[in-house]
Formats: C-alpha cells, structure tokens, sequence
C-alpha cells in the first residue's frame, strides 16, 4: 500500500510538471505533437529508478538460515545486487534454473498425489521416448514464451480479481486448495520448509528429503495452501506490477523517441537492457514468493531414529575454501550448474544459486542455450548506441569496443563449451580451466564497469533533442 501511494504521489507530481512545461501547439496538433522540456535530472532518475527495480526489486532471494543476523542477510542480499548490476543474465539463468526444478518439482508431488501422500509410496519417473521429448521440448518453449507475452496482462488481471473478491458474498478460506502447485514449489526450491527435532531447527528439507522421509513415517505430511505461502509473500501481484509498469513506460517512451527521431542517450540504452532482462526474471518467478524470512516448520516424529541415519549428504562444510579470493567468483557458477564442489545443503538454508535439483537432460539444454542467448541479446542491445553521439571520439570507440565485447564474449564460450564436449577423451587441469574462467570474469567485469561508467560521462554534452520529450508520455503513471 505504501508503495501504491508512493507511486501516486510521484505520478501526480510529474503529471504537474508536464502541466507546466508543455510546449502548446497550432491546431494540427494531431499530426504534430506537442513536446515537453525534460532536463538532465529527469534523464537520470527515470533510468536510475528503473534500474533499481531491476537490481532490487525484482531479485527473490532464498530463505535465510534462522541463525543467520541481519548483517548476514543484508551482505547477501548486496552480493546478489552486486551480481545483477554487473551481470544480470546470471539471474535470469538462476530464476530459469528454478523455474525449470519447480515444473519438475511440482510434476513429482503430482504424481504421489499430494497431501494424500502415504508411507512407502514413491513416485515412478518414466523414461520418454525421442517423440516425447520432443513434444515436452516444444512445449516448454511454447510456455515459456507465452508467459513472458501474458505477464503484461496479470497486473490488470490481478486487480480484477482483487476487486471481485472485495466485493465477494463467499469467504476465501471456503475455496482453499490444498493441490501442489508451482508456488508450493518455488517455496521449498528456496528452504521454506525446515525439519525441527526437540524443539529446535535441525536441516531445510528439499523436495526429495520431504517425500522420503514421509515414505518412511519420519515426519507427516506438510499441509500447506498457495494462499498461505502468498500470506508470507512481502509482494503480491499488484506490486509487481507496478514495476513491471514502470518498465513498460519506459520502453514506451523509448519507443515514442524512435518514432519521432529524438535522441536517445546512452544512459537509456544500458537501462533498457535491464528492463529487458528484468521483464524475463519477473515472468519466471511470477509465482515465487518474495523476501520470506521464516520457513515453515515440519516436526521429526520419529523416536527410533535421528535425521542421519535417514539422509547421508547433510553437510556443514564449505568445500570451497582453496579458491580463496576468488571463492565469490566460482561460487555462483558452480551453484547453478550443480557442481559436486559445493555442499548440496547449508543444512540451516540452501545456497543462493541453488542447483541441487538434478534437471533432466532436455531441460539442461534448454537451460545451457537459453542463458547463451540472453547475454548475447543483452550485450546486443548495447550496440544500438554503435552510431550515437559521444562527447569524443575516444569515447565512441571504446564504448564500441566495450559492446562488441560483451556481445561475442558468450559466443566464444559458448562454441569453446561445445568443443570440450565434443573433445570427451581429452582431460584439461583443473587449474588451467579455473585460469580461463577468471582471465574472462575479469575481462567481463572490467568492460561491465566502462560500460557504466560511459553511460554516465557521456551525458554531460547532449544535443537539444536529447531535452525533449513527447508530452503526453509524462501522463503515463511511472515513478
């Protein structure tokens, strides 16, 4: 709610502004619109803000451990910011990742017919034919695609049913559902349940440790509805889309400086790359909840046994320290692509980039070419900026350079991937490999950085054009 007013307040102002400033026109204002005077403080908080959206706002973090202090959860929550400024195809790798493990998870508690799940049942996974992958691959992509085209529509959506519900005879709570869905998934994918012996938290319970443990009587069966997992939810879908429609106005006045050939700055272009990929993790984790601090406790039962003699891989231990400074570098990577480097479960949480959840192969793939794809686009979209107007010409070519960079960088990687596949017989030390990927993060990084620094340095000498802005886009509400 204070968000909503926040927006409101912010909308009115501006739209106060563009009252005040708007250039009046002659009578064929309808072939010639009238334009308003942005200044250089208008430029930048628009792209700032949505830039915030993107770094923050749109980021679902996992659970925290119930030991953990705020300075923990905040450093966490700082690196995972810190990841999305410099490089944010790797959470929309990471919210793929889950997107993907919750269809899997959630197929799984299907099966075994969630909540009426009984002791000794096990759910069969059935081997499928290359027709059947098929139809499963193009299936994938085509709801893949079609919940990025419908996520536009769930704001309003959303409202409506907010509206119907307000004015509803019927209680919500007579219309509880208690089916396994993605939501329930994303849930546990992030540690939201958590295993307590006498009393105390012991271990975060993936999908595969809860359905085992109940197949052996250990623990009942956790009863919990979509809506009640929402409840712990700090956003719903109104929130969301507020920062999806922030996005969606700022593409839209991008779009109105194509159309009436008015400069756009270079600030514009490196935040439309976030809009683009920020508008992809927020279709994926529509369902995930958002900054859940407590996960939902499920009581040991058993008095014959402890949780060890049940599950073998709890472990404590980070199998990471040899990296030393360069931990954080390898740390998310090996986490998403589920490396047997690092531990499978924090025992009190799971990792940030979790990727503990065995995908299938077909889904890997997708996985593997989709986050290929991405930062090549996201690169890509820098280029547009190839033939803008820079305050020197030292300045042009090394944002070029800077662009082409960051655009083939993943080509390359991506082609010398698919040729240590194709080369299976052939081992490469460990430390020759290690020294390949940080000589390009540092590379990656660096050319991130001058990136940023340019789109900031080159603002300081625009054209006239730059300063205009069709006025009837300041009336969208935007913040």
């Amino acid at each position: 709610m204070r968000l909503l007013l926040f927006c409101i307040f912010l909308y009115l102002v501006g739209a106060i502004q563009a009252a005040n400033i708007t250039n009046t026109t002659t009578d064929d204002s309808f072939k010639a619109p009238s334009f308003t005077t942005r200044t250089i403080w208008t430029i930048i908080s628009s792209s700032v803000l949505t830039i915030f959206a993107c770094v923050y706002s749109a980021i679902h973090p996992n659970i925290p451990s119930p030991k953990d202090r705020l300075r923990h959860i905040l450093r966490r929550r700082l690196g995972i910011m810190i990841t999305t400024f410099m490089a944010p195809e790797m959470i929309v790798i990471w919210a793929m990742r889950q997107c993907l493990s919750a269809r899997q998870v959630t197929r799984q508690f299907k099966d075994v017919g969630y909540p009426s799940i009984r002791p000794g049942q096990q759910s069969e996974e059935r081997k499928l034919t290359l027709y059947e992958q098929t139809c499963h691959l193009l299936a994938l992509l085509a709801t893949g695609v079609l919940s990025v085209l419908v996520s536009p529509w769930r704001f309003p959506c959303a409202l409506v049913r907010w509206i119907k519900a307000f004015f509803s005879k019927e209680s919500e709570y007579s219309l509880e559902d208690y089916t396994w869905t993605q939501t329930h998934s994303f849930f546990v994918l992030m540690g939201g349940f958590m295993l307590y012996v006498d009393g105390e938290p012991y271990l975060t319970l993936r999908p595969d440790y809860i359905l085992k443990l109940i197949g052996e009587g250990c623990i009942d069966v956790p009863i919990l509805t979509a809506r009640q997992i929402q409840d712990k939810s700090k956003g719903n879908m109104i929130s969301k889309g507020l920062v999806m429609l922030q996005m969606a106005w700022f593409l839209m006045q991008l779009i109105t400086r194509v159309i009436y050939h008015l400069e756009i700055t270079q600030l514009e272009v490196g935040t439309l790359a976030f809009a683009f990929l920020n508008f992809l993790i927020y279709a994926l984790w529509w369902h995930k909840p958002l900054n859940v601090q407590c996960p939902h406790p499920v009581y040991w039962k058993s008095t014959e046994s402890m949780p060890e003699s049940h599950i073998h891989d709890i472990d404590e231990r980070e199998k990471l320290d040899h990296f030393g400074i360069f931990g954080p570098i390898f740390h998310p990577v090996l986490e998403l692509i589920g490396s047997s480097a690092i531990p499978t479960s924090l025992k009190l949480r799971v990792p940030t980039f979790d990727g503990s959840i065995h995908l299938k192969p077909l889904h890997r793939a997708v996985l593997t070419h989709s986050g290929f794809v991405m930062a090549i686009i996201f690169g890509g979209i820098h280029c547009m900026a190839w033939c803008f107007a820079f305050p020197s010409y030292q300045e042009q070519l090394l944002w070029r350079i800077s662009a082409i960079a960051i655009t083939c960088a993943p080509l390359v990687v991506f082609y010398a991937w698919m040729a240590v596949r194709q080369a299976k017989r052939l081992t490469f030390p460990k430390h020759i490999l290690y020294s390949i990927y940080i000589i390009y993060m540092t590379l990656y990084i660096t050319v991130r950085v001058v990136l940023l620094v340019l789109m900031f340095t080159t603002l300081r000498s625009l054209s006239p054009d730059a300063y205009k802005a069709v006025s009837w886009t300041s009336l969208v509400p935007h913040l």
